[in-house]
């Protein structure tokens, strides 16, 4: 989904849609059963909806929730602004979300080694002394990281680990920028661990997904202001602004549309409503075309992106990705 080669992009998106396009009714089903789920709890535990009861074990109150989702819609007009900015970048008579991901500069053509993704990072995270500098620096050279793809193992990134142990990162590094930030942002998860390991007994040393994504997200905002700040040309500073960009699109937009998603459909199960497959394309479309705005063309196979969100059988969980995305702005780094 990032080539360059748009006929590449296009086959991509609509091969991988065909499959989940089969199986729309199965998983249609299963996704309804744990909505049907979710409501019997919270109606058993006499909560007033799933989603009281699945926020109050954070002890979030639900207004959050609603002044995300608030909030959002009232910059809307800025994520149909990037949307007209990338149609124009792209050069293309219509955007579409097969467009969404291809960056809008050239992509470097060398891969950045892992050792040098370390020294990014840790060059990056200077400005939180030498004591962090020095764990980060241990967990590197200490093999906390497993970084290389292997036969059954999963995709994606993730930070785990023990009360007794030091933690352990899962990475699939294949030299991109986007993955020198995966790395800052799950030894950054690794690091919150460590820390709250080391200060707190075992009862109290566990912390709230709520406030998980600070310290990952933190790691990336220093690491964003250092390469800006070090940027050498005009073009390496437009690459950096355009990935910072997709971070908030992807982060902020993104998960709160998904969240608005869950909401709608916790809702109606708890209404007792149908919710077939065609109602929850129908929904998942609506919301696509009320984020993206007119100036995406909202194809018909970005209806069954719902089916392949595994977070939402974690009900309200992806909310928490985007109220944990504290980021500075760049500009503030001299650029």
């Amino acid at each position: 989904m990032q080539s360059r080669d748009r006929v590449l992009r296009e086959s991509a998106f609509h091969s991988m849609y065909k499959s989940y396009r089969q199986y729309k009714n199965t998983l249609a089903s299963c996704f309804a059963a744990n909505l049907k789920q979710a409501v019997f709890y919270a109606e058993t535990r006499k909560y007033p909806s799933s989603r009281a009861m699945y926020l109050h074990g954070n002890e979030i109150p639900e207004e959050v929730y609603d002044n995300l989702i608030e909030t959002v819609h009232r910059f809307l007009p800025l994520m149909h602004r990037y949307c007209r900015l990338r149609k124009e970048a792209l050069g293309v008579s219509e955007l579409h979300m097969y467009d969404a991901y291809v960056p809008l500069t050239e992509m470097p053509e060398e891969a950045i080694s892992f050792e040098r993704a370390k020294e990014m990072v840790l060059e990056g995270l200077a400005p939180l002394g030498g004591e962090y500098l020095a764990l980060l620096k241990e967990g590197f050279d200490s093999r906390w990281i497993d970084i290389y793809e292997n036969e059954g193992k999963r995709s994606g990134a993730y930070s785990w680990g023990t009360y007794g142990s030091h933690p352990y990162v899962l990475l699939n590094y294949n030299g991109t920028l986007d993955h020198v930030f995966t790395l800052a942002h799950e030894m950054g998860h690794s690091l919150h661990s460590w820390y709250s390991n080391h200060s707190q007994p075992y009862t109290y040393a566990g912390y709230r997904i709520f406030v998980a994504e600070v310290a990952s997200t933190c790691n990336e905002a220093l690491l964003i202001r250092h390469l800006l700040k070090k940027a050498e040309s005009r073009e390496e500073k437009l690459y950096l602004l355009n990935h910072f960009m997709e971070s908030f699109r992807g982060t902020l937009f993104r998960q709160t549309m998904f969240a608005e998603f869950e909401d709608i459909v916790h809702r109606k199960a708890q209404a007792r409503e149908a919710l077939t497959a065609e109602a929850l394309c129908g929904i998942y479309r609506k919301l696509n075309e009320e984020y993206f705005g007119p100036d995406m063309v909202i194809d018909e196979d970005i209806d069954y992106e719902w089916e392949r969100i595994p977070h939402f059988y974690t009900p309200f969980y992806v909310y928490q990705y985007a109220t944990g995305f504290r980021r500075p702005s760049p500009f503030r780094a001299g650029f």
